[in-house]
């Protein structure tokens, strides 16, 4: 709220369709010009905080500013309240949504070849997500842009209401505050008060990361590491029993090696949100213990696979399986293989896939979770390597999220009252399939590192194409992705790089890893212009920088169980939570 000249605001009064609002004692704000984004002297931001109603229709808010010489201005905005039909007597108890990060369609057709082949123009087997027999495309726009990120990417999804990008479960506001925002409430916090459903939040990413956050956290900033994990734990109200992933810098007390712990990035909550709300206050804590805090709360810890395969089904399982983003699945299956280099110099040899990972989630929210649960599972690195565009890694990931997928639909198959969702916040990077290689493996090492010899004798398109094929080991991932004609993969958002069409050896490294400017990690190329340098030619892109981007483009959806009908057309992103809501009805 913005005073004339020498005035400032004296009172902020709200209230819905004409009614004054009965505004309880320390649920309103009025923050000063100092903590917020305007640049006029003496404004203010007001809030009020916590006020519902469950009255179907349009209503009008309208808030009436008070300066200091009487003036009194109002503004006034329109929100909705939706009706979700109810899906009957048989809803949904479990909801499982399978969130392949950055993955579009080419992605999923790039796995498919990969991993099952084509013979004849037919595939020779279908993916598992390619089985589910509803599908949706979805617009992914956000709240202030055609292009999302991966914040209001999953957000939108799980709470119904458009977020900017780089927010999680709130409204934008004008304070500089990073977690003072207006809330939504999430899909998982109003299914835990209404019927005692659980929360499980699986990931390859660090769990701080926005498509995890955007499961249960409220902030403007995805970025803000140490207020967003000790929410998990200091605001229950999302019934989270199952925490997995990497992130582990979070957790460790500042000054532990390999903590990012910080007062920078944690928070204090003003009193009105702490009465609006019922949230915990926070604190400036950098020197907490995390993982000890979440063990005296009565979780069980795993910090490798040997302990994940051990646990059992505990009544809270939390696993930290790095200190931040996971390595992907082409490194750990390299690892497993007997060619641990990478991640061995990353210090985590013993991590989980994904499927893997998914299947000890599923075993402890069934055994702890009798009025049903909501989990999220989350293939990362689909997105990370899309921005890399490391094409052997990307498709990877896609296909170690397809074994994933296979365990949340058998497990949908044994509970018929389950649904499994199989969608993506956004597409990364613009990645089509060109086509394949016309030459072996052996030849391309002796191409020139020019775009006549590396491109023009290389690439094969149409019926040059054929189609690639790979042997897949016992473990179901290529025994190499290094073929003769392999699969070739473009990229139309992408930045400048080098390309060689050979599987990089290490990936790029990660920014987020603590350790990432020391030996050995500060040996791994920081980016696609240091990788291949000597052996590809350079491909100029259409964006600035040493990053392919997100694209703005509809994704699928695809839908399997229970009421797996409701999903279909072109929806929405948030259409899919009421579409979820229908499903799973209300009590």
């Amino acid at each position: 709220v913005r005073p004339d000249a020498g005035q400032t605001i004296t009172k902020v009064e709200w209230s819905v369709d004409g009614a004054p609002l009965s505004v309880a004692k320390n649920r309103t704000s009025l923050v000063p010009a100092t903590a917020i984004t305007s640049t006029v002297p003496d404004a203010v931001a007001a809030s009020v905080r916590g006020f519902q109603t469950g009255k179907i229709g349009v209503h009008t808010f309208t808030a009436t500013a008070t300066q200091s010489d009487g003036l009194v201005v109002s503004a006034t905005g329109d929100f909705e309240i939706v009706k979700t039909p109810l899906a009957g007597a048989d809803s949904v108890k479990n909801v499982i949504i399978m969130l392949g990060d950055g993955m579009g369609a080419s992605q999923r057709t790039a796995a498919r070849i990969m991993l099952n082949g084509y013979s004849q123009g037919k595939v020779n087997t279908k993916l598992a997500m390619d089985s589910f027999p509803h599908t949706a495309m979805i617009m992914t726009a956000s709240l202030n842009s055609i292009v999302t990120d991966s914040a209001p990417g999953m957000q939108n999804y799980v709470t119904g209401n458009k977020a900017n990008n780089n927010q999680e479960g709130v409204w934008p506001d004008d304070t500089t505050a990073n977690f003072d925002n207006p809330r939504f409430e999430y899909l998982s916090e109003y299914l835990s008060r209404q019927q005692g459903k659980k929360l499980g939040i699986v990931t390859t990413a660090d769990v701080f990361d926005a498509t995890p956050a955007s499961m249960a956290i409220h902030t403007q900033n995805r970025g803000a590491g140490t207020g967003i994990v000790d929410q998990y734990l200091d605001e229950a109200d999302t019934g989270l029993t199952v925490l997995m992933g990497g992130g582990r810098k979070w957790f460790l007390p500042a000054g532990t090696p390999g903590s990012a712990r910080s007062d920078s990035s944690d928070y204090v909550l003003p009193s009105d949100i702490v009465a609006g709300w019922g949230a915990a206050s926070g604190a400036l804590d950098s020197t907490r213990d995390l993982i000890a805090d979440f063990q005296t709360a009565g979780w069980s810890y795993a910090p490798d696979k040997t302990a994940l395969d051990s646990a059992g089904t505990p009544s809270k399982l939390l696993g930290l399986f790095a200190y931040s983003n996971m390595n992907v699945a082409l490194d750990k299956i390299d690892g497993r293989r007997g060619n641990p280099a990478v991640v061995n110099d990353y210090g985590f040899t013993d991590q989980p896939m994904l499927d893997e990972m998914t299947t000890k989630a599923l075993d402890v929210l069934d055994a702890n979770s009798p009025n049903g649960f909501v989990l999220m599972v989350e293939a990362a690195s689909i997105d990370k390597q899309a921005h890399n565009m490391d094409s052997e890694r990307m498709i990877l990931d896609t296909i170690e999220f397809d074994h994933a997928i296979k365990v949340a639909k058998d497990y949908a198959t044994a509970h018929p009252d389950t649904l499994v969702l199989v969608t993506a916040d956004h597409e990364c990077a613009g990645a089509v399939i060109i086509g394949s290689s016309t030459v072996t493996d052996a030849d391309l090492q002796t191409k020139l590192p020019t775009a006549d010899s590396m491109r023009n004798t290389v690439v094969g398109t149409y019926e040059a194409a054929s189609f690639p094929k790979y042997t897949i080991a016992a473990d179901g991932y290529p025994t190499t992705t290094n073929v003769d004609k392999r699969l070739l993969i473009g990229y139309g958002a992408n930045a400048d790089r080098y390309e060689d069409w050979r599987t990089n050896v290490q990936p790029i490294r990660d920014s987020q890893q603590p350790f990432n400017n020391e030996a050995p990690l500060n040996t791994y190329p920081s980016n696609p212009l240091e990788r291949d340098a000597t052996t590809g030619f350079l491909i100029t892109g259409q964006v600035a920088g040493s990053s392919a981007v997100h694209t703005g483009g509809d994704i699928p959806l695809s839908a399997y169980g229970r009421h797996a009908r409701l999903f279909a057309g072109t929806i929405d992103n948030t259409d899919v939570f009421f579409s979820i809501m229908k499903a799973v009805g209300r009590k």
